[in-house]
């Protein structure tokens, strides 16, 4: 699976407008704050029940929206995420996936220090738009 930083993820948006953000976090991390153009799909949901808890709708969102030779970027709040759901695409079929290392917030050692650093720490646009053709609700109501 490829990874590729923050940085090269924004150049990559700028210069191929074919490719796509999928910000894999789940509805609340992604409404407050997420890189600009950005789509929502979430890899898991927050169960205060059960904690993280797969989104079995993840792939078939993906697939109504987006064609498997698409260049598809996906990152999340640090990597491991979206390493997760990069593989379970690449599995599906799809030819030209990254995973962001670092994703918005960076990934920390555990002594907290910022190791990789993500896309809000390193200064690139964010955004907090989260309707029509960005939301979650919107990707997966939408047939």
């Amino acid at each position: 699976m490829k990874e590729i930083s923050p940085q090269e993820a924004y150049d990559t948006l700028r210069q191929d407008t074919g490719a796509v953000y999928i910000d894999v976090r789940t509805v609340e991390e992604f409404a407050a704050g997420h890189p600009e153009g950005a789509v929502n799909i979430p890899i898991a949901f927050h169960d205060p029940a059960q904690g993280m808890v797969y989104n079995h709708e993840f792939v078939e969102v993906v697939e109504r929206h987006y064609a498997k030779d698409r260049k598809l970027l996906l990152g999340c709040k640090a990597g491991p995420r979206s390493n997760s759901a990069a593989n379970l695409l690449e599995q599906t079929g799809y030819q030209d996936v990254a995973s962001v290392a670092g994703g918005f917030g960076g990934m920390r050692d555990p002594y907290g220090q910022v190791v990789v650093e993500g896309w809000a720490g390193l200064g690139l646009p964010v955004s907090q738009e989260n309707g029509e053709g960005t939301s979650y609700e919107w990707l997966a109501a939408e047939r």
